[in-house]
């Protein structure tokens, strides 16, 4: 009678099987959510063997665990029990089994393979039986399902191994599938982010429809100039006029695309008028394209807008800029005609008192006529790029000391407070220049503070810079003026115009802009005063940087210049401009690597390895900004661009992406080779290191070589640098937030990814065998650690 109960269960736990499969499939199969996908799938694992818990691991294409879940256990012991060490093996071993495994005695099973340092987790029973089912996806080996300790007891069956490799073959649909899903959200995330931080508006409109699909922040951010409270950009469309440049019109409600449009006309830089009923409008510059389906029918219409407010604005400064010093021009001009015409006419007669007095107004207002004409020269020099500044050692006391005797001799009423750090190096400063930026800084922050309070001058030395700032406790600045304070046609406010033409603060940035230094304003707001500081490069040697960075040592002769050793590489299509850089490097010590053609810049990079490039924005065939990328790869040294283009999105691109400096054309030999010399100071690397031996490998950081029995390695930049953050570390573990700080530049919540792939090839070009390393170890779930020599004297093996 028990056989027949026991043949009757048995023959009801087939016939359910398939349900339960059939079930199980069915509920991983309802999400697309990565994480409840993985969480259904384990569930569904464990519920079909009869399982306590459970764990989930997946691969990268490296082979490592990427995702990790667990069930029935806490997910921080069920890590630890992964990244032991005396585990970490064992479970690598079964990491790349593509087979089911299922024992009754898991330690048993781990000391027959040779693993006997493995210890199960101490919550388990004394015998763990575990069942293990591989994740095969397309063929290819994708993850494991394990599954231990079965609720009654007993032991893992066949049945429970085919259920569990059944139902594994079905995740691993569901879970490409996930993958999937999250890597489009991640990249949808990714572009719709692109898109919103664009400095351009985007909107796409339904070609049928005529309804607008999307668009980004700026778009709102223009049309919303439009609107009256409590509208949305849809509604503000309905009442919306658009009037094109060949004076057609036509409104949005009609239809937000124009007939013409719809047949596929492509608009390029269109000026196109927005207006609304209550005669506001806005004027942008409009780029339209038609996309469409693979029958070639239009479905729908992309459309970016550039706001002309701030071109215009320009344009009305610029005209009263233009107004403002002919008015400034004619005052002085007045007054010395009218002196003239009175001292010549013959009919008029003065006493010397009287004589002097005239001549007194023609010697004043001449000077100011001087320092007008003066101004507007620098202003033009610096916009050509011409402004000459001769750079020699100088202390920055003896300057700030000139600076104030020519303050005080024009009159000035305020007290000076000086403050200097006591270890200031001389800087290399064109005197008169330097000179003339503080007179410009102190008589800003006389023109806008009371008399009565002082105005503070400051010095102290920032690594290879000094900086100096001019305080004063006036009138402040709003936080929306400070980017625009330096413009050609800036003015702190209405008041004072007849004062002062707006031009020496935009004179005091191409000075100290032409020294290879910058200068910036920083204000609490109004009535809480400001600070205007600048810096300029010290004499002297440079301080030193972790060698992690990948930057290349440059070290001073006391016989000989750094520039006569220097090598620079420029990339430029326009063969003028190449020849007058060359000849401009040419004359300050430089040796020059010249070539039109990007392709053998990336040859030119590997081959002579210069110190610093040139290149040049706009290349045939690709951009600048890609071409950096792809030297950065090669060596990491400082990249300027040289570009036509002085357009702030531009230059904040190219800092973005890398560069470490924009030179806009044209520019003087003077500024160019000062730019190169602030460059080179920034990427100056350490002196130089002991070399790292390790075996039969040597690391050289000096001359960036990796030597491995006697054969030179050859690693790309990234590798390189991976390799130099692990020896200087070795013998300590470095996490994946370390290496992606250090080695990536980015923050601790990066991908983790391109880290394995690096390791991967770093060790197979280094014969290193990830079973049985002996340079770089593995440490599961935290990171990587690098083998000391220590370690290496005291176990040989």
């Amino acid at each position: 009678m028990k056989r027949a109960d026991e043949l009757a269960r048995a023959n009801a736990a087939l016939r359910e099987r398939p349900s339960r499969l059939s079930e199980a499939s069915h509920r991983i199969n309802e999400s697309l959510g990565f994480g409840t996908v993985l969480a259904g799938v384990l569930d569904s694992a464990c519920a079909l063997t009869g399982a306590k818990s459970g764990v989930i691991t997946l691969l990268d294409d490296s082979g490592q665990v990427q995702d990790f879940l667990a069930h029935g256990i806490s997910s921080n012991k069920a890590q630890s029990l992964w990244s032991m060490p005396q585990n970490s093996k064992f479970f690598d071993y079964l990491g790349k089994i593509s087979d089911p495994v299922r024992v009754k005695d898991l330690r048993s099973y781990a000391r027959k393979l040779g693993f006997p340092e493995f210890r199960p987790p101490t919550t388990a029973s004394p015998v763990l039986a575990i069942l293990m089912a591989p994740i095969l996806h397309l063929n290819e080996l994708v993850g494991h399902i394990y599954v231990g300790e079965k609720g009654d007891g007993r032991e893992f069956t066949l049945e429970d191994e085919e259920v569990l490799v059944v139902f594994a073959s079905q995740a691993a649909l569901a879970i490409a599938n996930a993958r999937r899903y999250r890597e489009e959200q991640e990249t949808r995330a990714y572009l719709e982010t692109l898109i919103n931080t664009s400095p351009v508006g985007v909107a796409v409109f339904n070609a049928k429809t005529g309804k607008l699909v999307s668009y980004n922040r700026e778009t709102e951010r223009m049309f919303m100039t439009l609107s009256s409270p409590g509208y949305t950009v849809e509604e503000l469309l309905k009442v919306m006029t658009v009037r094109r440049a060949s004076g057609w019109e036509y409104t949005l409600e009609d239809g937000p695309v124009d007939k013409s449009l719809r047949s596929g006309e492509t608009v390029r830089s269109e000026e196109v008028v927005y207006s609304v009923p209550d005669g506001r409008s806005l004027t942008a510059l409009v780029n339209g394209t038609p996309i469409r389906s693979d029958d070639g029918d239009i479905i729908s219409f992309v459309f970016t807008l550039q706001d002309m407010a701030p071109l215009k604005e320009m344009e009305r400064m610029r005209a009263e800029f233009l107004a403002m010093v002919s008015h400034e021009l004619r005052t002085p001009l007045s007054a010395v005609k009218g002196s003239i015409t009175t001292l010549l006419d013959p009919s008029t007669t003065l006493n010397p008192a009287e004589t002097h007095q005239f001549h007194q107004i023609i010697n004043t207002q001449t000077d100011r006529m001087r320092e007008l004409i003066a101004d507007l020269l620098d202003v033009a020099r610096i916009e050509s790029g011409t402004l000459s500044v001769l750079p020699k050692p100088a202390e920055v006391v003896d300057l700030i000391a000139e600076a104030h005797n020519a303050f005080q001799s024009g009159g000035a009423k305020h007290e000076l407070h000086t403050k200097f750090a006591p270890d200031l190096p001389l800087i290399l400063a064109d005197r008169l220049r330097i000179i003339q930026v503080l007179c410009n800084l102190l008589s800003n922050a006389a023109r806008y503070s009371p008399d009565r309070l002082p105005i503070r001058v400051s010095a102290s030395r920032e690594g290879l810079l000094v900086v100096i700032s001019v305080s004063d406790k006036g009138k402040g600045i709003p936080a929306e003026s400070l980017p625009h304070l330096f413009g050609k046609f800036s003015r702190n406010d209405a008041e004072n115009q007849s004062e002062e033409t707006g031009l020496g603060l935009a004179i005091c940035k191409g000075i100290v802009e032409a020294h290879g230094g910058r200068i910036w304003a920083e204000s609490d707001g109004p009535a809480m005063g400001t600070t205007v500081s600048f810096t300029i490069p010290a004499v002297g040697q440079p301080t030193n940087v972790s060698p992690a960075k990948g930057t290349q040592p440059l070290t001073r002769s006391s016989s000989q210049s750094m520039e006569e050793r220097l090598r620079i590489l420029v990339v430029d299509d326009d063969l003028l401009a190449l020849r007058y850089v060359r000849d401009t490097l040419a004359k300050a010590g430089y040796t020059t690597i010249v070539t039109g053609d990007p392709q053998e810049a990336l040859v030119l990079m590997y081959e002579k390895k210069p110190h610093l490039a040139l290149l040049d924005l706009m290349l045939p065939g690709t951009d600048g900004i890609d071409l950096m990328k792809e030297i950065l790869e090669i060596n990491n040294v400082p990249v300027i661009f040289l570009s036509a283009y002085d357009q702030d999105q531009m230059i904040a691109r190219a800092f973005d992406m890398g560069a470490a400096d924009y030179v806009v054309k044209p520019f003087s030999p003077t500024e160019l080779t000062a730019r190169i010399r602030g460059a080179l100071r920034k990427w100056t690397g350490p002196d130089p290191l002991k070399p790292f031996v390790l075996g039969e490998m040597t690391i050289d950081y000096v001359t960036r070589q990796v030597i491995l029995a006697r054969e030179s390695v050859r690693l790309t930049a990234i590798e390189y640098r991976t390799l130099v953050e692990l020896s200087l570390n070795a013998g300590h573990v470095v996490t994946y937030e370390n290496l992606l700080k250090e080695v990536w530049d980015v923050g601790s919540h990066g991908d983790r990814r391109p880290i394995r792939t690096v390791i991967n090839t770093l060790r197979r070009k280094l014969n290193d065998d990830a079973d049985n390393p002996t340079y770089i170890f593995t440490e599961p779930r935290v990171g990587y650690r690098f083998a000391s020599p220590e370690s290496r004297k005291e176990d040989p093996h």
